[in-house]
């Protein structure tokens, strides 16, 4: 939980860059952070958000990493090229945005990862923010492995026929039948990518297929209200939602 340590303990942790080969054996970068003890400790893939492989996903790796999890962050728009997260994010879009296919392959390839190492459990979530929300419901639903998945207001998980793309050719929504594992979803009520009325028909869909989920709404939020370097962010609702995402992750990894 927060703040949740002796203050004669020991804390310490090691974050870096690691290549594992993702989509099509493509060799990419990815940022792990990790705790400096022996663990062994559970696992987090997290998928980075729409605007990229920024400053917020890797604070958000080393916070995991400072509550006990090993955490491995994807760069899924390595093959667009390199350059600041803002530029290379802008010629991502530019270009259609990444494939579903090559996100899940990612994810994959940084599940085994983490269950590779000696220092993992094996008990391993995937988590993301935006479209990293939508591509870890993806990603939970066609790779076997995972024991939780956390979806922060992932837009697009209900896609309307004329979203459909060559690149992104099914709605995640479809493949919630196959979802393995137990799902933590935050949404703020003033959203709309997705609007409530989405978030209602994703519930209903887990409903229907007898999915263990656990669904918190925030009035008075909107997209991204974690962002603390945007008008959007929401002190008290972030602040709540990070309570309730170690609380789901404890009862799930431990």
């Amino acid at each position: 939980m927060w703040n949740d340590w002796q203050t004669d303990s020991y804390e310490g942790q090691t974050s870096e860059l690691v290549k594992i080969k993702g989509y099509q054996d493509d060799e990419i970068n990815a940022y792990v952070a990790r705790p400096n003890g022996t663990g062994p400790y559970p696992g987090v893939v997290l998928l980075h958000h729409m605007p990229g492989w920024d400053e917020f996903c890797r604070e958000t790796a080393r916070r995991f990493a400072d509550h006990g999890y090993i955490v491995i962050c994807p760069n899924l728009y390595e093959r667009f090229g390199h350059g600041t997260p803002v530029d290379v994010a802008a010629k991502a879009r530019g270009e259609g945005g990444v494939s579903d296919e090559s996100v899940v392959a990612d994810a994959k390839a940084s599940l085994d990862y983490l269950k590779g190492l000696s220092n993992c459990t094996g008990k391993v979530a995937v988590l993301g923010h935006c479209s990293g929300g939508r591509h870890s419901y993806l990603a939970a639903c066609r790779v076997t492995g995972f024991s939780a998945i956390i979806d922060y207001w992932g837009g697009n998980v209900i896609m309307p026929s004329d979203r459909i793309t060559e690149k992104q050719p099914v709605s995640p929504i479809e493949y919630t039948k196959d979802l393995s594992c137990p799902i933590l979803g935050i949404f703020g009520n003033d959203d709309q990518n997705p609007p409530p009325d989405q978030v209602d028909q994703h519930e209903e869909e887990l409903k229907k297929h007898g999915k263990s989920y656990e669904f918190h709404r925030y009035e008075g939020a909107g997209h991204g209200f974690w962002y603390y370097d945007r008008p959007a962010y929401r002190q008290e609702q972030t602040m709540d939602s990070w309570g309730k995402t170690f609380e789901f992750l404890s009862k799930h990894l431990s």
